[in-house]
């Protein structure tokens, strides 16, 4: 069963990442975020069908998630080399092209237990998606069945949210008013 971890310490990690620009490798740690919002994502597997969608939408939002001092990183369970692979094919091919972000490498499937976002039985993650403040703590998590792309415009809203400092109502968005105590 999963954990809750919104408002705690985001789990700790360290992983092997494929560049987005499909360029190479890196690494990426929760430490290399300190100071920044982050959105961290994971998904099934590399070379499936609503991966790709979900992953290059994030990326053509990028932009507007680095206006709000915020980066974003991938996860999954398959290899960095796997990964730039993936990159490096077209998205006429089931691939994802050039991306804005790096993907990590989750062979172990760690990180994505640590974030109870495995399946054990099948050996991949869940779609999971976590908002993490620049000290560390989770702000937000939502996890989806894998036959369900999530979406970029609440991600993007629930973010604004969070960064607004005050008490969003249902379906607040940026510029309306928070609610007075």
């Amino acid at each position: 069963m999963a954990e809750r971890l919104v408002g705690y310490p985001a789990p700790d990690f360290t992983a092997e990442t494929a560049i987005g620009d499909g360029s190479g490798f890196g690494k990426a740690s929760l430490a290399d975020y300190k100071g920044k919002w982050l959105v961290l994502f994971f998904y099934p597997l590399d070379f499936t069908f609503v991966c790709p969608t979900e992953i290059t939408a994030l990326s053509l939002a990028a932009a507007e998630f680095k206006k709000l001092n915020t980066e974003i990183l991938g996860v999954s369970v398959d290899s960095q080399h796997s990964h730039k692979a993936w990159i490096n094919t077209s998205v006429n091919d089931n691939g994802l092209g050039k991306l804005e972000f790096p993907l990590a490498a989750d062979i172990t499937k760690k990180i994505a237990k640590d974030y109870g976002v495995l399946i054990e039985e099948e050996g991949i993650a869940l779609r999971g998606l976590f908002i993490i403040d620049p000290e560390g703590e989770v702000k937000y998590q939502v996890v989806n069945h894998n036959d369900v792309g999530r979406s970029v415009d609440e991600t993007l809203r629930v973010l604004q949210a969070l960064q607004s400092g005050g008490l969003c109502p249902m379906n607040w968005k940026p510029g309306q008013q928070t609610l007075s105590v």
